[in-house]
Parts: structure tokens; C-alpha cells; sequence
């Protein structure tokens, strides 16, 4: 991205911005944010992220990784599944036909539903595709600018075809007065083990203009990273072997050539506010951190019915019933129930539901139109 050249006006409205965060101390607790709630669903650094990444050191992840079948994968394996269905609905009509039955029509009520979690909805499948699409949203603790180096230096041996640089923020972030407003690389890349992933780097710092942090960000700035596969769906399906990774290069080495600084927030947004897109939700759902760049906000609550209530919620203000599309992933730990869809404006709306042993998760998405 090209450096940004402030006007005047902007200049003289910056310098109130004060001093900025620079250090590796933990932010002071703000009150608008339930900072015990926030901490029990930390993932740390090292935490895996995708195909050998991981959380690194000055960030821990909220919440569980975010993954999620993309439409691409769907897509390709849809007519697979059609077929079997086709297959076995033939079968069993064929054995209905065989072998009529002479029994009195049941009168036995209709059984009451259960909590069990739902079925993959590929499970016809001898192998359902696995996720393809990885998310996590972190929280920077430590020193923003080694913390973001350290991801940067991890994706650019992750796509070394990329040509990802880790010792200049200025090639991936915008600034006003030396300040960074955001932060973002989007490229596509081959991997060591050739993978053709599509590689997203977000970062928030919070709104310079009233020194107002993302809910859940304790005044700190909001990293997020997304791993698509982008390549055959089938073909990266077909290979399951872990990238094997050279160590990344060590930002500690090296000065950061930009001199950038990150802007110092004074408090959360309120978290009885609006989270997403003008988008309230209850206050049995926790919010865990949230940001506007991209726009996303993921959550914990104490049921299963309260995250899928506020996901239908979400998506039917937004988007037309008959063009949600949904989707569920059942593995030996967890289910994930995933719907999207796009509204009037053209912007891709996403529900991302994880039900695990350790709780229940929803994550909110707001892509931008194409």
C-alpha cells in the first residue's frame, strides 16, 4: 500500500492523539469490558493456526480457530453428494416396493427433539472435505510492531513466492502523522508443500479520531489472519501432508526501516453498544473481541441456542431467506455450523457457530462487495 500524506487539518487534529503504546506491560483493565470473561478463552502464542503458523509471541488468539468450508469446496463436491443421495433414496424406495407393509398406521407421537449435535453435511460421503478456510483473531499484548513482524516474517516463509517483507510496515499499513491507522496484506501464494492459499493480514489498532479501541481489544490492537485454499478443491483436498516450514527469519535481527508508531486508544467501545454493522447482540452473549477493519465480531454463550438465535438473527436482517446458504462440520471435537450469504449491497455476510469442549462460539463476518 502506498504511504498515506496527511493534509494539515488532519495533522493538527492528530497531534491530540497523545503518546503512543510502545511497550510489552499489559494495558490497564478497562471497565466497559469484562476482562476475566475475555481472558478464560485465550489461546496463547504458539497456539496452531494453519498449515505450520501459529499464534506468535506478543498476541494470544480469542476463542477457538475459525474454520469453515469455502464455496469453492462446497461447490465441488456438491454433485458427489447429490449422487449418493440420488443413489441410496433409489435403494430405499426399491426396498419399500419389495416389501409393502401390512402394520396399521403408527399413532405413537412425534419424537421430541434432542440437543445432539447435528450431522456433517457431507457425512453421505465415505470422506467429507475437511475446512479449507481458516481464520484467527487475535489481540496484540506485547510490542505491536515485533508482534506484527513476527507474522509477517511467518507468512513470508509460509508463500515464500510472495515475497512477503517483515522489516517495513509501510508496505502493508497506512498512517497518518507516523501514526498507523490500519493494516492489511492480501496476496496469493504457493507454499512449500504446493498449496495455492489465498493469504489475508488484518490489523486494527482502533479509531485515531476518539481514541476509542475495538470491543474486547483492552485498548489494544486487533490482528486477524485468513488461510483459503484457492487452488483445485479436490486436488488440496487429496493432500494431506503438513507443510513442513523452514524457521522464520528473526525480526529481532533486523530494525524496522518505517518508524511508524501505533496509536494509544483510552477506552473500549462500550460492549452494550453495537458490535457489527450496527448489529446489538444480547447480553447473554459475551463478546471477545471485535474490530472494523475488517469488520467481524466473535463471541461466547453459555448455549448453543442462544449463539444459533443470534446468528439467524444476524443474517435475517441482512440478507434474503432464500439466499442464506448453510453448512455443518462435525469432526471427533467439534461442530461447527457455518451460513452466509450476500446482501443488497453486495457485501458477503458469514455466521461462523463452533460448539466444542470448550464452549460455544460465534464469530460474525462483514466482507466488503467485490
Amino acid at each position: 500500500m502506498r504511504r498515506l500524506t496527511a493534509s494539515t487539518a488532519a495533522i493538527a487534529l492528530l497531534f491530540g492523539i497523545g503518546a503512543c503504546s510502545n511497550t510489552e506491560t499489559a494495558p490497564e483493565p478497562n471497565p466497559t469490558t469484562d476482562t476475566a470473561e475475555i481472558n478464560a478463552h485465550e489461546a496463547g502464542p504458539a497456539s496452531p493456526i494453519g498449515f505450520g503458523l501459529s499464534v506468535p509471541k506478543g498476541a494470544v488468539q480469542l476463542g477457538p480457530l475459525v474454520r469453515f468450508r469455502s464455496p469453492a469446496l462446497i461447490a465441488a463436491y456438491q454433485p458427489e453428494l447429490e449422487a449418493v443421495q440420488a443413489e441410496q433414496a433409489a435403494e430405499n424406495l426399491s426396498q419399500t416396493d419389495a416389501t409393502p407393509s401390512t402394520a396399521p398406521p403408527s399413532t405413537s407421537p412425534s419424537p421430541t427433539a434432542t440437543n445432539k449435535p447435528e450431522g456433517d453435511s457431507f457425512a453421505d460421503l465415505d470422506s467429507p472435505p475437511r475446512p479449507d478456510s481458516f481464520v484467527s483473531v487475535m489481540r496484540i499484548d506485547g510490542d505491536p510492531t515485533p508482534t506484527v513482524r513476527r507474522m509477517l516474517a511467518q507468512l513470508a516463509v509460509l508463500v515464500p513466492d510472495a515475497k512477503i517483507v517483515s522489516d517495513d510496515l509501510s508496505a502493508y499499513c497506512q498512517a497518518a502523522d507516523r501514526r498507523i491507522s490500519n493494516c492489511r496484506l492480501d496476496l496469493t501464494g504457493t507454499t512449500p508443500g504446493n498449496r495455492r492459499l489465498r493469504v489475508q493480514l488484518t490489523v486494527d489498532p482502533g479509531s485515531l479520531l476518539t481514541r476509542t479501541g475495538s470491543i474486547g481489544s483492552l485498548e489494544r490492537p486487533v490482528m486477524t489472519v485468513q488461510l483459503t485454499n484457492v487452488g483445485d478443491p479436490r486436488k488440496a483436498q487429496e493432500n494431506r501432508d503438513a507443510e513442513k516450514l523452514a524457521g522464520p527469519q528473526d525480526v529481532e535481527k533486523t530494525s524496522e526501516t518505517s518508524g511508524w508508531i501505533w496509536p494509544k486508544m483510552d477506552e473500549d467501545a462500550p460492549a452494550t453498544g453495537p458490535v457489527i454493522d450496527g448489529f446489538v447482540p444480547p447480553s447473554s452473549a459475551t463478546v471477545l473481541l471485535s474490530a472494523d477493519r475488517p469488520q467481524f465480531a466473535t463471541m461466547t454463550t453459555a448455549r448453543a441456542t442462544i449463539a444459533t438465535e443470534v446468528a439467524a438473527t444476524f443474517m435475517a436482517e441482512r440478507v434474503r431467506s432464500s439466499q442464506i446458504k448453510r453448512d455443518v462440520i462435525s469432526d471427533l471435537n467439534e461442530v461447527i455450523i457455518t451460513t452466509w450469504g450476500t446482501d443488497r449491497k453486495g457485501r458477503e455476510l458469514r455466521t461462523v457457530h463452533t460448539l466444542s469442549a470448550r464452549g460455544n462460539y460465534l464469530t460474525l463476518f462483514v466482507n466488503p462487495a467485490k
